[in-house]
């Protein structure tokens, strides 16, 4: 399991407690602490671009700016990893994930297929990082 540090300093010099609040239509929902944001964004349903808050009233940022709630790793670039070299093995690597590199690499991506089946993963964001966080 990850583990989240509940006092990094966050953005906007604002030191990060274990709560956020969500910033929905205008309005603050929460508070919710960083361990329930993780499981949200796991799931799919907190978007890296979800904006956040320390406070009701507090400057508002997105979510991955919260430290260790998303991988430091880009979706876009491991799609386009994943469609260009994706048969090397090279998205793999990027997200972390040597072993399965160098399995890919040495089978050619399974023959295409693994790569196909990897490329529609990613596009769906069912892979995550070599830690377990999803991509930004």
């Amino acid at each position: 399991m990850t583990h989240f540090p509940t006092s990094a300093p966050g953005p906007y010099g604002s030191p990060m407690s274990g709560e956020f609040y969500l910033v929905a239509l205008g309005q603050s929902q929460g508070p919710y602490p960083i361990e329930h944001l993780a499981r949200m964004a796991l799931d799919g349903v907190l978007r890296s671009d979800a904006p956040v808050q320390v406070a009701p009233g507090a400057p508002v940022f997105p979510a991955r700016d919260i430290p260790g709630l998303f991988s430091n790793r880009e979706y876009l670039v491991a799609i386009l990893l994943a469609w260009f070299v994706g048969i090397f093995g090279v998205d793999r690597f990027y997200l972390g994930h040597t072993g399965l590199g160098v399995a890919k690499l040495l089978t050619c991506g399974g023959v295409g297929v693994w790569a196909l089946i990897d490329l529609i993963l990613i596009i769906m964001r069912k892979v995550t990082d070599v830690d377990g966080r999803p991509l930004r």
